[in-house]
């Protein structure tokens, strides 16, 4: 998980004079719309200097590859990285030989094969089980009661904890992600999250003791530490959740805002892959990856100083026109989608992107094919949010019900 930090090295202000766009960018505004924004420090100040910040937004795509490839310059190492002060070192914040212990020994059940054979079939009974239960109430609030039960429950299958169940890993979760909020903001992290995280390790004890578990867990502690293998699953965990739930949520909207996109995808549905693409491209559910110079650099027409926070915004450099023409559009036949960036770049390329793709996938065909007429609720808007991490909070639709049998047919 990245996260805009509390502190950092004050620029100077000759440092500040000089990104005007930079000096006048708030916050609040990335949080609430940041495309405008966005396209405008793109155009004028690609490598900016953000007071609000405290560090370096990264916005063209060019550059916003230089910074994530780079990881000798640019590093996750740092004490300020929020995740690592609740759940320790991992392999979302190491870089070199120890970045690759922590993360090898998770990679193979993640690559494109293994991830078709051991989780379409689960994704498709747990997609049908959740819409089971909705289908007959023609209306519902789905990242709630949709996507993030599927992501939490892909997440546990995927990690083979024993004795727990999907409330248990979402209560973890919840817990674990508020701490972690809470330290990025600067603000004193309480009890909960520390608790979580212990009974997140002794379920990671427990399954790596049980001589009949076969988990990722157990393969995984052959290689590394038993806090080494749950600093990792907790990082997986938090990927699996709350970027995957953002990819679902955030594509059915991208999909029912565009009637005509929609209807080339009810006519195809090998189209699905380009609107999952499209959709990661137009609104990725991380917005920004957090790197801390490891020395003095230039990064564009900006002087980075060691130590300074140097933020590459994915939401900036996937509207890139550089890149993607007409780059406010959605279109799901978009030939260049696959070279957004939404799953960051270089050594830190998300672990599970193909899992969190397929899921994705699989989640949307089904939602389109067993909710008839499916749309929005004009009565209840929807629309991304979020500085780090951005989807809608909320997202209700409509469809046309299907009345149930009524028990004991006509004639009994």
């Amino acid at each position: 998980m990245n996260g805009f930090p509390s502190s950092g090295p004050d620029a100077a202000p000759s440092t500040r004079a000089a990104f005007p766009l930079g000096a006048s960018t708030t916050l609040a505004e990335l949080a609430r719309d940041p495309h405008p924004r966005l396209a405008l420090l793109r155009t004028h100040e690609p490598v900016s200097w953000l007071p609000e910040l405290n560090g370096w937004l990264v916005t063209r795509r060019d550059l916003a590859l230089d910074v994530m490839r780079d990881s000798a310059t640019f590093t996750v190492d740092d004490p300020r990285f929020t995740t690592a002060q609740v759940v320790g070192p991992s392999m979302l914040s190491l870089d070199g030989a120890a970045h690759a212990r922590h993360r090898d020994p998770f990679a193979a059940p993640f690559r494109p094969r293994r991830v078709h054979d051991g989780f379409a079939g689960f994704i498709e009974r747990e997609t049908d089980r959740l819409l089971a239960g909705l289908e007959a109430a023609g209306t519902a609030e789905l990242r709630r009661a949709f996507a993030g039960p599927l992501a939490v429950a892909v997440v546990t299958e995927a990690l083979g904890l024993v004795g727990t169940t999907t409330d248990t890993v979402l209560s973890w979760y919840d817990a674990i992600v508020r701490s972690v909020s809470d330290i990025t903001a600067g603000l004193a992290a309480g009890p909960a999250g520390p608790a979580a995280y212990a009974q997140l390790r002794a379920a990671v004890e427990a399954t790596v003791a049980d001589r009949h578990a076969s988990s990722l867990l157990v393969a995984a502690a052959e290689r590394l530490d038993l806090p080494e293998v749950a600093s990792n699953a907790a990082v997986l965990m938090f990927g699996g959740i709350e970027t995957t739930e953002a990819m679902i949520t955030n594509a059915l909207l991208h999909l029912l805002q565009n009637p005509d996109q929609l209807g080339l995808v009810r006519a195809d549905f090998g189209l699905l892959d380009g609107a999952v693409e499209e959709s990661l491209r137009l609104e990725p559910g991380a917005a920004v990856v957090d790197r801390y110079a490891t020395r003095d650099t230039v990064v564009g027409p900006a002087a980075v100083r060691r130590g300074d926070l140097v933020s590459v915004s994915l939401t900036g450099a996937n509207r890139d026109p550089a890149v993607f023409s007409d780059p406010d559009r959605f279109d799901v036949r978009r030939a260049e989608a696959r070279l957004q960036l939404a799953f960051a770049h270089g050594p830190h390329h998300c672990l599970a992107a193909h899992l969190a793709r397929l899921e994705t996938r699989i989640a949307l065909q089904r939602l389109l094919e067993r909710l008839p007429g499916l749309r929005l609720d004009p009565r209840r808007p929807a629309a991304p949010h979020g500085l780090v991490f951005r989807k809608p909070a909320t997202l209700h639709v409509l469809w046309e019900a299907t009345a149930l049998p009524r028990p004991g047919g006509a004639g009994q």
